[in-house]
């Protein structure tokens, strides 16, 4: 089996995977930077940051012959001056996140026009950046290798509008959302007129929170919670959640973020443990729920980077109790039928107060970082290559309405009371 990871090659998300291979027994795999991606021109790129493995390098054990049969009949090793992984590699497709020339490049490309690096935290050029992904990914699928997140799953779990969309289509539970709005002044309509006073309005293609406000109206109050920091005509993502109550501050954020695309759903009221609300991350691999963490906090904030804390899984089994946890994890297969042919995906699954219902918050594309979080001895990136080895391959998509539930084969519910997870 050869690898292949497109990412930042110093980013830990890479390390880690990198590191499960080998100690899988498979040569490293090679890694392609973004830079490279969105910085070369075809054919002119420089090498891969590892050394291609030899072609007739394999993982041995009965998973191998499972797995060889994805492998492109023409397969070969990628080109020493190709940017992108070509046939006969087995691509990961990594978070572009985290690196500021990454973010510049990406907003060049999807503008078309010369980018200045951002400020560090500071929110910009998000639609920009979008579009430069879809060309990055565009590039990427052109080199021929086989994809183990596809590009359209991605672009789509990383549009919130477009993903809510299709999971609600597919019958899954989501909170309802308001039509399109573009600034305060049409949020503040939409709202009037649905008749919700509580709302999140998120960044169209936003990630970690950053943009995003609880919002709450209260005759002529107002009140939103974010991790958003103004100042003067920029916007920056800051790791303390903060409140504002003036509404000239809110305006300036929304308007500010209006144009990069926005999505509003109505305000989902989470279930709690002692004071702290809480959510899930569930990473699904091959289909199958696998690892989850609690995340708990006393903001409606949940996300861990913002100074919350993990909560303990086996107190939120109980206190949902075995039918409504069963329920959840079907749900989390369900939004992974979805996308048949990625390998996995993170999905934020909140429970409503009295624990009786569940909804699914967003579907992360990179969402399997879980440091510390095992399931069967396996971390996130070590089941993914247990998978691979056991023969998964990606899958086309489901046809027609009902495919993607009917994908299941009508699951019985208890086969999710026994996912394992360490929080």
């Amino acid at each position: 089996m050869r690898l292949a990871v497109v990412g930042n090659p110093d980013n830990r998300r890479v390390t880690l995977f990198v590191e499960a291979a080998v100690r899988a027994g498979l040569p490293a795999p090679v890694v392609h930077p973004w830079r490279e991606v969105l910085s070369s021109r075809p054919g002119a790129a420089p090498s891969p940051t590892a050394t291609p493995p030899s072609p007739g390098s394999a993982v041995a054990g009965a998973g191998t012959a499972r797995f060889a049969a994805a492998v492109p009949p023409a397969a070969s090793s990628p080109s020493p001056g190709s940017a992108v992984p070509g046939p006969g590699m087995f691509v990961r497709i990594e978070s572009p996140g985290e690196d500021a020339e990454v973010d510049r490049l990406l907003r060049e490309r999807g503008s078309g026009r010369p980018a200045v690096a951002a400020e560090h935290g500071e929110i910009v050029g998000a639609a920009a950046a979008f579009a430069g992904l879809r060309w990055a990914l565009d590039r990427v699928a052109a080199g021929g290798g086989v994809l183990l997140n596809q590009p359209d799953d991605i672009l789509t779990m990383s549009d919130k509008p477009r993903c809510h969309a299709l999971l609600s289509a597919a019958g899954i539970p989501v909170p309802p959302a308001l039509p399109p709005v573009h600034d305060y002044a049409s949020l503040r309509t939409a709202m009037a007129d649905a008749g919700w006073n509580r709302v999140f309005v998120k960044p169209a293609h936003g990630s970690s929170a950053s943009g995003v406000l609880a919002f709450a109206t209260a005759g002529r109050r107002v009140t939103a919670a974010t991790s958003v920091e103004l100042n003067g005509d920029k916007i920056f993502n800051n790791l303390r959640v903060r409140r504002y109550d003036d509404e000239a501050s809110i305006r300036a954020i929304v308007d500010r973020l209006g144009p990069d695309g926005l999505h509003v759903e109505r305000w989902y009221p989470k279930a709690a443990l002692g004071d702290r609300v809480l959510d899930l991350r569930v990473v699904v691999i091959a289909g199958e729920p696998r690892h989850v963490v609690v995340r708990t906090s006393r903001s409606p904030m949940t996300n861990l980077h913002l100074g919350n804390a993990r909560g303990d899984v086996a107190a939120v089994r109980a206190a949902a109790g075995a039918r409504s946890w069963a329920a959840a994890m079907e749900t989390c297969a369900r939004v992974a039928a979805v996308f048949p042919g990625t390998l996995h995906a993170g999905v934020d699954l909140m429970f409503r107060t009295g624990w009786r219902d569940h909804a699914v918050a967003e579907v992360n594309a990179f969402g399997d970082l879980l440091p510390r979080v095992l399931a069967d001895g396996l971390d996130t990136y070590g089941a993914q290559i247990a998978a691979l080895s056991a023969g998964w391959s990606p899958a086309p998509p489901p046809v027609g309405p009902g495919a993607t539930s009917s994908s299941l084969g009508g699951l019985a519910a208890g086969r999710w009371a026994g996912v394992s997870c360490v929080s």
